[in-house]
């Protein structure tokens, strides 16, 4: 593996009780954003599991670089009932510093939680994965109920990226990744 490589999959075929996505092959290098496009059902969010070790590997390998270690954004992250936390306490349970949050979040942190939007939590979990020490970062579908300014701070803290660290965005949004990403890798269904 390149010592540039943080991950590389070799003609993975991932799923769950069978497989969802098959055959798909890329390497993800320091600096890079790198782009999952494709239909929905294609299985993008399943090979971000996959590379988690939350999916079932079928067939090829994934490759990683010793060490690494990946924070994971949700598809649909799941704001807790009632839960009495702040989003300044909650950055820190995600490994993230609630200091190099992206000035955007800064209303969010004394806010309790079960109070924020569905739109303003995605934000605060995207911006926690960022903000957190995490060699590569894993989002899925990051720009689900964001409005325009939650999406401008989105597209800061990708671009002010720290050169040693990676991210994998997948987004249904095409423009949003053309925009965003250094590479991109388009995921076929069936």
């Amino acid at each position: 593996m390149d010592e540039k490589e943080l991950l590389r999959l070799e003609t993975v075929t991932a799923g769950y009780a069978r497989p969802v996505i098959r055959d798909v092959s890329f390497a993800v290098a320091r600096g890079q954003v790198l782009g999952l496009g494709g239909p929905n059902g294609a299985g993008k969010s399943t090979l971000l599991r996959a590379i988690t070790g939350c999916a079932r590997v079928f067939a090829g390998q994934i490759v990683r670089a010793e060490g690494l270690t990946v924070a994971h954004h949700w598809q649909r992250p799941e704001l807790p009932p009632e839960l009495p936390l702040l989003g300044r306490e909650m950055l820190p349970l995600l490994g993230a510093e609630p200091g190099r949050a992206h000035p955007m979040v800064a209303p969010l942190m004394d806010r309790p939680l079960n109070r924020l939007s569905g739109g303003q939590f995605q934000l605060l979990q995207a911006a926690a994965c960022l903000a957190g020490a995490a060699d590569l970062v894993l989002l899925d579908e990051p720009t689900n109920n964001l409005d325009g300014r939650a999406l401008d701070a989105l597209s800061d803290m990708l671009s002010g990226l720290d050169p040693a660290r990676a991210v994998i965005v997948v987004s249904h949004e095409k423009e949003f990744l053309e925009r965003h990403c250094t590479g991109l890798v388009e995921v076929a269904a069936g």
